[in-house]
């Protein structure tokens, strides 16, 4: 196993790829104790928090993204991306880093640019099943290429799964479902399902959600409503019936998973990582904007019946009855779906990275 000295790893601004970058960090420093870890990002992303508190250093290259229509933006790209590349240049040679690991994102170019330059071997994850253009670009002079979704359409990309933190992989739902139901103030033997759209929400989840509380419960369904921060509501006073528990936030993901027999949630590649290494079944409704990358971040997994995916727009109370109801209900067919989520999951995704990065490091400049 080669020693790793000095990495850098290169990504931010969203969860997708801040949460992969540490949960990379923390594997290369349970195995090299010694190592110097360093991320990268860009001011005014979620790794000046999240990086931080992770107990990681932090450095960072300009914002500048790639014009996508002649603008004013455009006309001054070329002078905003030399002064990303004079910055990704100084890092580099400031860290002296052996290997470089970049998520993608805006910083990723500019750093993957300098390690072309400087000849320092460098590692691409790409977490989403459709790739974005930096992880594109720095594909073509990568050491290696590692990917989350079998259907990621990237040249002599391995497949890796998706980093993710301990709390997540080292998860065991039969042994924490007690604490679970105790934690959110659900009751033992009824079936249950977790509705979260993440930190942000889901409008339509929480919209369909809120209007079938009383059926829902009616019915002996109990729901542990992740709504997002400031759009928690309020849900009749329950006197009878199954609970219906809104949060805003949860913070002990693990416990939430413990107690779900079945979850509804959008489909981001960081959700559908995590429900599939835990084993869960899952309805996904993927967001409807961006370029489409949601819908096939789950296509793998639908397509081994291990979740359902539902266009946002049909996803209304009308559904919930016709479909969510009767599904909860099947025991048989959500046994099936765990079995086939689970079979799509990758545990050992952060350790699968690392060694790649260990790999390229030890690759001799100009090999």
């Amino acid at each position: 196993m080669t020693t790793l000295d000095r990495v850098l790893l290169a990504g931010g601004g969203t969860a997708g790829h801040v949460s992969p970058l540490l949960a990379t960090a923390e594997e290369i420093t349970r195995r090299h104790p010694d190592a110097v870890v360093t991320a990268v990002g860009s001011p005014g992303g979620l790794e000046e928090r999240l990086v931080p508190e992770r107990g990681f250093a932090l450095a960072f290259v300009p914002k500048v993204a790639f014009p996508r229509r002649p603008n004013g933006a455009a006309l001054r790209f070329p002078a905003a991306f030399r002064g990303a590349l004079r910055e990704a240049d100084r890092l580099v040679e400031t860290h002296r880093p052996q290997v470089i690991v970049g998520f993608g994102g805006y910083v990723s170019t500019p750093m993957y640019l300098a390690a072309r330059k400087a000849g320092v071997p460098f590692v691409i994850h790409e977490q989403n099943a459709r790739p974005g253009l930096a992880n594109k670009l720095g594909a073509r002079w990568a050491e290696h290429v590692a990917v989350t979704f079998p259907s990621t359409p990237m040249k002599d990309a391995e497949i890796v799964g998706m980093p993710l933190r301990r709390e997540i992989t080292e998860i065991k739902p039969a042994m924490l479902r007690a604490e679970g139901l105790e934690h959110f103030g659900l009751e033992p033997g009824r079936p249950t399902v977790l509705v979260t759209g993440g930190s942000l929400g889901a409008v339509s989840l929480n919209e369909a959600f809120r209007a079938r509380v009383e059926q829902l419960t009616g019915a002996g369904i109990q729901i542990l409503h992740v709504t997002g921060r400031g759009k928690g509501f309020e849900v009749p006073e329950q006197t009878g019936g199954a609970r219906y528990v809104v949060v805003e936030y949860v913070d002990r993901m693990d416990l939430a998973y413990s107690v779900a027999d079945l979850v509804v949630t959008r489909s981001g590649a960081g959700m559908v990582s995590e429900l599939t290494t835990v084993g869960l079944p899952a309805v996904y409704v993927p967001l409807p904007i961006g370029n489409g990358e949601q819908k096939l971040n789950s296509r793998d997994v639908v397509a081994a019946g291990g979740g359902i995916v539902v266009d946002n727009d049909d996803f209304t109370p009308a559904w919930i009855d016709e479909n969510l109801v009767p599904l909860v209900r099947d025991e048989e067919r959500l046994a099936a779906m765990r079995r086939a989520a689970a079979g799509q999951g990758h545990a050992d995704a952060a350790g699968k990275l690392v060694d790649l990065v260990e790999d390229a490091a030890s690759t001799p400049k100009g090999a």
